[in-house]
């Protein structure tokens, strides 16, 4: 019986969680000061990156968000990188993209009102990913080694 239960708890702790509940929008700009709205892509899956330029795992993780942007994108699959760096360090966000060649958008939430929203205890990274018709079908925080595996499945089983 403990064992059950041990399997069960497992499961319910690491499996994706699907919380079809609407993902709230927002308006944030980018790193060119334009402003970009979660629902400027209804109708694409969206992968929602809360990170910041000091947090480590966040730098061990964008790689892996390059790699699914750039594989997937063609087939409907957008990458919104949020920075949370406060207003003293976000200077520092678009040299630090640059630098690293990352070309999906990054967006600037200095006042980390969106983040709040999604992750109100500033988990950091913290991955949400929202369906074609905006709502939240999983969520992640943290990183560890593995994680880009589970998240590609998530995303590519939206697409098929």
């Amino acid at each position: 019986m403990k064992k059950i239960i041990s399997v069960l708890l497992g499961l319910f702790l690491f499996a994706p969680v699907s919380y079809s509940q609407s993902a709230p929008d927002f308006t944030l700009p980018d790193l060119n000061r334009e402003q970009v709205s979660l629902s400027d892509f209804i109708g694409q899956v969206v992968v929602v990156d809360f990170w910041a330029t000091w947090c480590g795992p966040c730098q061990v993780e964008m790689p892996h968000l390059q790699a699914l942007y750039d594989d997937l994108h063609e087939q409907g699959v957008q990458v919104l990188a949020i920075s949370v760096d406060e207003a003293r360090t976000a200077s520092r966000v678009k040299p630090h993209v640059q630098s690293r060649g990352f070309t999906f958008p990054v967006l600037l939430d200095t006042s980390t009102e969106v983040v709040s929203r999604y992750n109100p205890q500033m988990i950091l990274p913290y991955v949400v990913v929202v369906d074609q018709t905006g709502k939240i079908v999983y969520r992640h925080s943290g990183y560890s080694a593995g994680d880009e595996v589970e998240l590609r499945n998530v995303v590519t089983g939206l697409i098929q």
